[in-house]
């Protein structure tokens, strides 16, 4: 080769290495550190996945109690095995499907018990040797020197396993019995169709009924032999049909050191299990995967681009991350899935979805969704359309394609209402407006006390305050839809439902209460006492639910007689202390006073002063829980993440404003976090922020620009949002005396 085409080609690499650098540099997965709220409470799930996927690929621990709810917390130096499926953020655990532990040494086939865990398969780990990232997650066993590492697509798993050299008696645990939480197995399956290939299926009972998984898993190298065992005992077959399954792969030895797996997962059956292995992954390149899960990874968080300190870029693009696990694939790549009917429904013309936490994700989570992710929107709609054609009502809390019946209200509703006056279509508004209807006239829970424009009584009701509040944001909702449907009557029926909120209110105490079925006020009435699920309150206190009536917060305002006792009353919310008693609710978390970040109903709250003309109060309390209840550490979530609400409450409220009516098409004010956003919308429609001498100590906005005009008022549109633009904020170290503070220029809770 000539000297002048050495240099040639060395500028070529060069200009490639730096160009390779670069990108690097510039890519948004390096911000996401999936180990942010894995400790205390947040309850987040750690491990490989890619958005909205199917698969979560990740470790176990020995299971200690309500923390381990993902099934991992960041306490714990216990690996039992690395399982398919997870939850991220929820109080209750399931799922942990199909476990796999890579061993050496003798057969052992119990995991092992904390304190006893030499005598059992698990391994300790250290997190020194633990890696987690967007697509992407390892760590080294130490009982074993084994390093695993995981990756995935939408519906395969991927292991790679380095053995130490010469290792002894190579082998896996695959365990079909242990999952999470409640979960529980009914009915499994194992079988041998080659030397690299074991299929099977795994149904279980938990927090979900009646859950069906079947699988494929394939072996990079050939096995030496196959054994299951049931209840323990060895069964002399290759294909078993049992209960509680578990089998041993053994190998010969390791290839080069290193065993790979790959698992791929359908809720239908062991050929379409296949069919997602042949055409999500058919090669054995992991490094390429892992590439390809980071770059669907940078795919959806470059739909915001942000400006900001290190630590708010890893704060912001980790809960933008944790807003991606959920809702998860429920089909396979053939459009076909199984229905809540537990039919079978082939090439469906949508995306079928599950995991709906929807009690949590209605208020911040799902109006995210509609920014961000408008290609997804139709998908979730129609989901929820044919699980209320297939089980006879809208979705509440709905799991791996079962319902749970999990929290209160119906909270589909404003999923579907919050699409639709957003102008999303693709579904069958007739067919839409008919569920949103029959969710508020069942007969349970209270709702036929609603329906006869009656309050719920609370020695007939548990949770009757609770109920009735969301409720009445529920109702809300459909008037709005009957509204713009142009029925008259339904919008008028319910919007006096959407009323009775009022019939909770106590003049003389204030506060939301518990009303009797005669009429008068349950007594002993204590508003900082918080019990878990045994009272008028879901999860809360007095303190706590008199303030969820974000469709009418003007109404609220009057019945406190006007702004100022309104704002006495909300300024001793974040003052009087709370009671946290043996009773009291572990979801009340995240405390400034009463006031609980740690749970989701009073997520709206801090910007209610906008309401009443004071927008300062506002800022003064997002930078408080900023600095406070979202930090970079494993404890950074001071509560349950509950499926993206936790995470999609910092979104927001880092770009500076929040949806505190969930189905207005409108967001309030508060202080923005980051000092420039870019969010990319369809169409290659923009929109900008741009924060105007922002910090620490100029938390408070002086005016906004919105498209080169002056802009007073203190919430944003949608539509504006959605048109595409730019909007300068401008900061200052004291609140403005103008801004958001006239009648006119403040929120506006219906239309």
């Amino acid at each position: 080769m000539k000297i002048r085409s050495i240099k040639s080609l060395f500028l070529i690499l060069l200009i490639f290495s730096v160009k390779s650098n670069a990108q690097q540099k510039n890519n948004l997965t390096q911000f996401v550190d999936p180990i942010i709220g894995s400790a205390k409470h947040g309850h987040v799930f750690v491990g490989a996945n890619v958005p909205f996927g199917a698969v979560q690929l990740g470790p176990n621990n020995i299971m200690e109690g309500w923390d381990w709810c993902s099934g991992y917390n960041y306490v714990s130096n216990t690996i039992t095995g690395f399982s398919h499926t997870h939850l991220s953020g929820t109080g209750i655990g399931d799922l942990g499907d199909i476990s796999i532990m890579p061993v050496t040494g003798a057969t052992i086939l119990q995991k092992g018990k904390k304190g006893e865990e030499e005598l059992g398969y698990l391994s300790r780990f250290s997190h020194t040797n633990e890696v987690a990232k967007a697509g992407y997650y390892s760590v080294l066993l130490d009982k074993y020197k084994i390093k695993a590492e995981l990756t995935t697509t939408d519906r395969v798993g991927f292991h790679q396993y380095t053995f130490p050299k010469n290792a002894v008696t190579p082998h896996l645990m695959i365990d079909l019995v242990e999952g999470i939480g409640w979960d529980e197995p009914t009915n499994t399956s194992f079988k041998q169709i080659d030397a690299t290939t074991i299929v099977g299926k795994r149904d279980s009972k938990g927090w979900a009924e009646d859950q069906r998984l079947y699988f494929v898993i394939k072996f990079s190298q050939p096995v030496k032999n196959f054994e299951i065992y049931e209840d323990d005992q060895l069964r002399k077959s290759k294909d078993v049909k049992g209960k509680k399954l578990k089998a041993v792969v053994n190998f010969a030895s390791v290839n080069n050191d290193k065993l790979q797996i790959k698992v791929a997962l359908s809720p239908m059956s062991i050929e379409n299990a296949i069919i997602n292995l042949k055409t999500e992954l058919p090669g054995w390149d992991f490094a390429a995967t892992v590439k390809k899960a980071d770059a669907k990874w940078e795919k959806e968080l470059s739909k915001v681009k942000i400006d900001a300190s290190a630590t708010t870029k890893k704060v912001f693009y980790t809960a933008l991350y944790h807003t991606m696990v959920a809702p998860s694939l429920f089909n396979d790549v053939n459009k076909d899935y199984l229905g809540t009917d537990k039919k079978v429904y082939r090439n469906a013309n949508f995306t079928n979805y599950t995991t709906f936490s929807l009690w949590d994700t209605y208020r911040a989570a799902n109006p995210l969704y509609t920014i961000l992710h408008q290609d997804k929107v139709k998908d979730i709609v129609n989901t929820m359309l044919a699980i209320y054609k297939q089980q006879g009502k809208l979705p509440v809390w709905h799991l791996m394609g079962s319902e749970t019946n999990t929290m209160v209200g119906y909270h589909a509703v404003p999923v579907v209402v919050d699409a639709y006056l957003k102008g999303y279509r693709g579904f069958d508004v007739n067919l839409a407006y008919e569920a949103v209807k029959q969710s508020a006239m069942q007969k349970t829970n209270g709702i036929e006390y609603i329906q006869q424009l009656k309050h719920i009584p609370a020695d007939q009701v548990n949770e009757s305050v609770a109920k009735a509040l969301e409720y009445a944001i529920d109702d809300y909702c459909i008037a709005m839809f009957a509204k713009a449907l142009n029925k008259t009557e339904d919008y008028q029926y319910f919007s006096k439902r959407a009323q009775l909120y009022a019939q909770y209110f106590d003049k003389d105490v204030q506060f939301m209460r518990g009303k009797l079925a005669d009429g008068s006020w349950r007594t002993p009435f204590n508003p900082v006492v918080s019990k878990h699920r045994e009272d008028d309150y879901t999860e809360g206190n007095a303190w706590q639910y008199t303030w969820l009536v974000p469709q009418d917060v003007e109404g609220l305002i009057n019945l406190f007689g006007g702004d100022k006792p309104f704002v006495n009353k909300l300024d001793s919310l974040f003052i009087v202390p709370a009671d946290l008693g043996e009773n009291s609710s572990p979801d009340i978390s995240g405390l400034i006073g009463n006031y609980a970040q740690g749970n989701e109903p009073g997520h709206h709250i801090p910007y209610l002063y906008a309401y009443a003309g004071q927008p300062w109060k506002t800022a003064d309390l997002i930078r408080k829980i900023d600095q406070e209840f979202y930090t970079s550490k494993p404890d950074g979530l001071c509560g349950n993440e509950d499926v993206g609400q936790m995470s999609a409450w910092y979104i927001f409220s880092a770009l500076g404003f929040y949806p505190v009516n969930p189905a207005n098409g409108a967001y309030v004010f508060g202080t923005p976090l980051i000092n420039a956003a870019t969010i990319n919308l369809a169409g290659n429609k923009k929109f900008d922020i741009k924060v105007i001498n922002n910090s620490a100590a100029n938390k408070y906005i002086q005016k906004i620009v919105i498209n080169g005009k002056p802009y007073s008022k203190s919430f944003l549109l949608h539509k504006t949002i959605a048109n595409g633009g730019v909007m300068q904020i401008y900061m200052g170290n004291t609140p403005s005396k103008t801004w958001g503070v006239n009648p006119a220029d403040r929120p506006v809770s219906g239309k």
